[in-house]
């Protein structure tokens, strides 16, 4: 028997020994691809280069993916815990050719791993091909000789594979395990095919072509090679069990939940779905995703709180799922060395999102179970599912999951009707559609000189107008232009693209924006001015100065910055996002607190130091390996190359980093931060400036000081002792206030309590007072509930369009009588609503001349409540 870590290592191993390159998992967050959610298949992170965007310095490699399928169209989430084999996460072995070897060498190289290396029998394996793919076919049944009884011919829907509704494409064979007779189920491509007898184990993929948003398939530049085998249900195979929460790995996880939730029984089915929930969860925060109620961070929300309900099913009502990150770390950490290396930053995440969510959730159930406590038929209201989600934070799959395990439905038309402006937020991951983008399909790659010069001599290779492909542009038209060089620094890692013009005699092309499509190409957006541009055109690529050297200033004190951040609040600060431009530059990253003055101040201080230590900023190119090696700081969901720029200033700085900096770090000249704020739940942001921007902050600074200091009547150095004064004041001011409203609101009482009328035994008072604030209301009905002893009262006020209500009943008359119902009867007549507790509610309304007829049609209310 194989463990699992020991079958990746095995398979990983296989394909070094035939030439492959090994590549290590890329990111759960798809680099620079807004057409998916997460990462869901093992050739995510070689698109580019099947579609001939990207060059690498090999042609095969070999991976063990870390993919996720919990949102947009690759959704397993509702499967989890139900079936044998789906997962929220899973661990996808492949094998890619990029032109080098085709569909002989692949079917060779499958065949040899599972019958040679694992020893798995043949007549234990069935085989499947497209029904149009002739030359796969021959060679399983002609070269390969197996055994035709094992074949079988599908058709599109389940031999020809493609990553979404467009990409690369192509017709696939799928080799399957016979677990034998005894489970029911027939081979791929019969009626029977849906039991579980034959489970597919590899896909081969003979990626072909590149379909685009109109569904035209045209061939890739070289036919190329990528397969997919899933870890756990080899795994599964290996270790003679049938399903995958069988194996080692799962194994250990479930017996890990069982401890920490103290459910004793192995096979229940929540701790099969709290130990996938918590690879899925760990992993996504370790590359980036927090917990939200928007887009990715949404599923992980929905994924944390279905684990958290499965939990509380198994009696475990406070925090126990971030207990789960350590066993996950044992488990996997030797593998994927940056879960153990952000362990900590992961398990005070998912203890914060658990703590959040328990104080909701035993209410939210309650609501729920007492609902299908009285339901007539067999579905849940559409108005408690949305109340459900909208007060207590379930997603709606959450429901039906609860829904689903008591065989009932939920009314999801009403739901719907319910949700209105806010439905966007359960279906925020369909931001995630296909996006325009400029198919631009050039041999080689732009040369990029701007690290050592702001112009260029170039030629004009390429140009586009509305997405297609132009030979000229016109005067006054807009387009995007492609150089074989440039000194245009492309939109990347934060750093907005330059502008500038290129220029060719007396015409301008006046460069707005640069960005980059595969890595390497660099496409200049801006309008052109003159008699017209081609291709072939000689230019000079010219870059805003100014702009590109306020950049680089804000750019490299980002770099300073994050240094300190780490150094001030802890080595658990990770970047979540950047933006620099000529203005400002923009930090997110990874802190669960406001950062105190103090600290801020610190941090400011340590860059304002290294700036006036001015080491040169070096910059070297080496491997990603060597690089990282000598502590430079990758940033997680960064898609690197296999070489590397590594930027380095003095001893306090070094990062991997292919932006624009400045030579030396003194440049910067002064660091200003100018706010600090919360954006998400465990993200804060830092917004600073540098150079000439700083010093007009500081100029303004002290320009607001001397205004505060005018206006209190001060000079600058006492004005804050002065402003203290005036505060103190103000604040002694507005207690003395408060007791003369006290009292003025007592003699009201006083004089209030000889107006109520009698009403079957009780005292029913309704009356507006004058001058008085919702409080003065309270205070009012608390003395007037102690003056009339049994009562029903309705107090209202007036401030300009606006009506402010209070109703009060003693207790005694609860619960034939209650405030809630009072003052909700009251505000709908004046335009308003409100509500509260049984003996105290407050609501509001905005038709005051309504209210008159309103506060006169208590008495009634009262009667006709009582039956009176």
């Amino acid at each position: 028997m194989k463990t699992s870590a020991e079958l990746r290592t095995a398979f990983l191993n296989f394909f070094k020994e035939n030439g492959h390159q090994e590549v290590a998992s890329s990111s759960l967050v798809p680099h620079d691809d807004p057409t998916l959610l997460f990462t869901n298949a093992g050739m995510v992170q070689f698109k580019d280069t099947f579609l001939g965007r990207e060059k690498r310095d090999y042609v095969r490699a070999t991976t063990s993916q870390r993919c996720v399928r919990a949102g947009g169209k690759h959704n397993d989430l509702e499967n989890v815990g139900y079936t044998a084999r789906h997962h929220t996460f899973f661990e996808m072995l492949g094998n890619f050719s990029f032109g080098d070897y085709f569909k002989r060498e692949a079917i060779q190289y499958a065949w040899d791993f599972l019958t040679k290396e694992l020893g798995l029998p043949e007549e234990k394996l069935w085989v499947t091909v497209f029904e149009e793919d002739q030359e796969a076919e021959d060679i399983w049944l002609k070269e390969m000789k197996i055994d035709p009884d094992r074949f079988s011919r599908c058709g599109a829907k389940d031999n020809f594979w493609s990553m979404g509704d467009t990409g690369p494409c192509g017709p696939c064979s799928e080799i399957f395990y016979d677990h034998g007779p005894e489970i029911w189920g027939g081979p791929p491509g019969s009626p029977e095919e849906d039991g579980d007898r034959y489970i597919e184990i590899w896909n081969l993929v003979f990626m072909q072509f590149n379909r685009d948003q109109s569904g035209e398939m045209t061939p890739l530049p070289r036919p190329s090679v990528d397969t997919g085998m899933g870890l756990e249900r080899l795994a599964a195979v290996l270790q003679h069990v049938h399903s995958n929460y069988e194996i080692d790995l799962f194994q250990n996880l479930i017996k890990a939940a069982s401890e920490i939730t103290g459910c004793a029984n192995l096979e229940e089915k929540s701790l099969r779905v709290i130990a996938d929930h918590i690879r899925s969860c760990a992993f996504l925060i370790v590359d980036g995703v927090l917990p939200s109620n928007e887009g990715r961070g949404y599923v992980l929300r929905r994924i944390i709180r279905r684990a958290i309900r499965h939990g509380y099913m198994l009696g475990k009502k406070d925090p126990f799922f971030h207990k789960l990150v350590a066993p996950l770390s044992q488990e996997m950490g030797s593998a994927y060395p940056e879960l153990p290396a952000m362990a900590d930053q992961v398990t005070r995440v998912l203890r914060l999102e658990e703590e959040r969510f328990a104080e909701t959730l035993e209410q939210g159930m309650k609501i729920l179970d007492y609902t299908i406590g009285t339901l007539e038929g067999k579905q849940i209201p559409g108005d408690t599912v949305f109340k459900l989600y909208d007060t207590y934070g379930f997603p709606t799959d959450l429901t039906a999951d609860i829904a689903r395990e008591r065989e009932l439905t939920l009314d999801m038309e009403g739901y719907e009707r319910a949700m209105e402006a806010q439905r966007e937020l359960a279906r925020a991951a369909s931001q995630f559609g296909n996006v325009q983008q400029v198919e631009i399909n050039l041999d080689g790659a732009t040369e990029f000189t701007g690290y050592d010069k702001l112009e260029s001599k170039a030629t004009v290779i390429a140009l586009f107008q509305e997405g297609k492909s132009v030979e000229t542009l016109g005067d006054g038209e807009e387009g995007l232009v492609i150089l074989d060089r440039t000194p245009f620094y492309a939109e990347s890692g934060g750093q907005v693209g330059d502008v500038g013009e290129l220029a060719s005699g007396e015409t301008r092309f006046i460069v707005m924006d640069t960005q980059k499509q595969g890595g390497d190409v660099f496409i200049h957006r801006g309008k052109y001015k003159g008699d017209s541009l081609r291709i072939g055109s000689e230019v000079i690529a010219q870059v805003d100065e100014h702009k590109r050297e306020a950049t680089a200033l804000n750019h490299s004190a980002t770099h300073l910055m994050h240094a300190a951040l780490q150094r001030v609040l802890g080595d658990h600060v990770q970047q979540k996002g950047s933006l620099v431009n000529p203005e400002r530059l923009r930090f997110d990253f990874s802190h669960f607190e406001p950062v105190s003055r103090e600290q801020l101040k610190e941090i400011e201080r340590m860059v304002n130091e290294q700036i006036r230590e001015n080491h040169m900023v070096q910059t070297r190119i080496m491997s990603l390996e060597d690089a990282k090696a000598s502590g430079a700081m990758a940033l997680f969901g960064e898609k690197y190359g296999d070489n590397v720029r590594v930027l380095r200033m003095g001893d306090f700085s070094t990062e991997l980093c292919g932006g624009t900096h400045v030579k030396a770090v003194g440049d910067i000249g002064l660091f200003k931060i100018t706010s600090e704020t919360g954006i998400a739940s465990g993200v804060r942001r830092i917004e600073a400036v540098t150079g000439a921007a700083a010093l007009q902050w500081v100029e303004e600074d002290e320009n607001r000081l001397q205004r505060v200091a005018d206006l209190v009547k001060s000079g600058r150095d006492d004005v804050a002792e002065k402003v203290a004064q005036l505060v103190d004041r103000s604040r002694r001011l507005e207690k003395e206030l408060e007791q003369l409203k006290g009292k003025l609101a007592s003699a009201a009482g006083s004089d209030l309590a000889s107006n109520a009328v009698e009403v079957a035994g009780i005292k029913v008072l309704a009356a507006k007072l004058d001058g008085v604030d919702p409080k003065s209301l309270r205070d009012t009905m608390d003395q007037l509930k102690n003056k009339l002893g049994s009562a029903v009262i309705l107090l209202a006020a007036v401030s300009g369009d606006k009506v402010s209500l209070v109703a009060g009943v003693t207790k005694d008359q609860i619960p034939a009588l209650k405030a809630g119902d009072l003052v909700k009867f009251v505000a709908e007549q004046v335009g308003g609503k409100g509500g509260g507790r049984p003996d105290m509610a407050q609501a509001g309304g905005n038709d005051p001349s309504a209210l008159p007829a309103a506060l006169a049609s208590v008495e009634g209310w009262v009667k006709e409540s009582l039956g009176a």
